[in-house]
């Protein structure tokens, strides 16, 4: 086991910045209930709502506009049930409106919503996408149908890194007064967001995916967007979700999106200079390779490859033992044995989609990190290869 240890995994998690973590240790004094009326909760409740005004102001939104929840899976879940939501309580809200459309490259936590939304008598349909990960835009004109209440399409894929056209999907939509939904985890933080510009009605945020920690996110209600509650209880959140505040997430929340707001240009700038040396390291050095994802619409840090005749599980561990850390796809379905779901909707056969990995930089990349691994990852795939019953194409000597 290398002494070394490179993480480029940042899309399943990024580590917590060093002023975010100075903010939770400072934050742990502000233990008062900020529902309370008394000055311990008083405190807390404005450094809640200042927390609030930084991660609207980022985005583009108004605070009364945002709601804290505890993942981004939770606020994807939110947006979904308001369609179950309002079809049991009072089915003239919506008229025949009872469809949702997403794609086929969403996130587990909108995949599985919307199948058990189906299974409950919910119309649900999946868009297909092109082999870069593009919605196919001539079929999506003709599934936004009067029947179609929501759609809910990411802004950028979480294996593959493929940013879509919001603003133009977004529009196409409300020409039809279909509401619109971005699960953008995988974008704020990363590439410039504007609610107002995009005109969305609904969008998701993760505390963890922007160096902030984990168990906090947000989610924009545009004012005025139908809404159901997904936790009920307290008045917290205007209402919006019950439970007491998570005071110290909350808090780390607003630090994350503080330091994003001076770090992220300069930050996309560099990945994407990294990303260009990975990617010629590769093609250089590794035959029978394939990338993943768009070319140019496409995270500035996230790099998706197929190795022909080479396993990706066994990829990840061989990087493992060199100190490198990187991953399969999505972290969030790490436990199945079936390929990606996103790589098969792009046209990915199953055998290759099985041999690739996900290369996912951060800021605390370096040269010396990407050098490292152009240094480790061949000899790694020959290895493989090499022990392959089915690959039988052979090295140039």
């Amino acid at each position: 086991m290398s002494s070394k240890r490179i993480y480029l995994d940042n899309n399943a998690t990024t580590p917590v910045h060093p002023e975010v973590k100075k903010t939770i240790i400072e934050a742990m004094e502000i233990f008062g209930n900020p529902s309370s009326m008394h000055s311990f909760g008083r405190e807390a409740r404005q450094r809640v709502e200042d927390a609030r005004q930084k991660v609207a102001n980022f985005i583009g939104a108004s605070p009364e506009e945002m709601i804290f929840v505890g993942s981004g899976s939770e606020a994807n879940n939110t947006v979904l049930s308001i369609i179950a939501c309002s079809s049991s309580l009072n089915a003239c809200i919506f008229g025949e409106r009872s469809e949702i459309l997403t794609t086929k490259i969403e996130h587990p936590c909108i995949m599985e919503t919307a199948k058990c939304l189906g299974e409950k008598g919910v119309g649900v349909r999946f868009i297909d996408v092109d082999s870069r990960g593009k919605i196919r835009m001539d079929e999506l004109r003709q599934i936004l149908t009067d029947r179609v209440r929501l759609l809910s399409v990411m802004m950028a894929n979480n294996e593959i890194g493929t940013i879509q056209d919001i603003k133009t999907i977004s529009q196409m939509a409300h020409d039809k007064g279909i509401l619109f939904h971005t699960d953008a985890v995988q974008a704020v933080g990363k590439i410039p967001v504007n609610v107002k510009d995009l005109d969305v009605d609904f969008l998701t945020i993760s505390g963890h995916k922007i160096y902030g920690p984990k168990g906090i996110g947000a989610l924009y209600i545009r004012k005025g967007a139908p809404f159901c509650p997904l936790i009920r209880g307290g008045h917290q959140e205007r209402g919006r979700r019950a439970g007491t505040e998570n005071t110290i997430g909350i808090i780390a929340m607003g630090k994350a999106i503080e330091m994003r707001t001076l770090e992220m240009r300069e930050e996309e700038k560099r990945l994407l200079e990294f990303k260009a040396l990975l990617r010629k390291g590769v093609e250089d050095n590794i035959p029978d390779v394939r990338f993943n994802g768009h070319p140019a619409d496409c995270l500035p840090g996230t790099l998706n490859v197929s190795f022909e005749g080479a396993e990706g599980e066994s990829i990840l561990l061989y990087l493992d033992l060199e100190g490198i850390a990187v991953s399969t796809g999505s972290a969030c379905a790490s436990g199945s044995l079936d390929p990606s779901h996103v790589l098969l909707a792009t046209g990915v056969g199953a055998e290759l989609a099985h041999g690739s990995i996900r290369i996912s930089m951060g800021r605390e990349t370096t040269q010396e990190d990407i050098e490292y691994v152009l240094d480790k990852l061949p000899n790694v795939i020959r290895k493989i290869r090499d022990m392959s019953t089915v690959y039988k194409r052979s090295y140039a000597s």
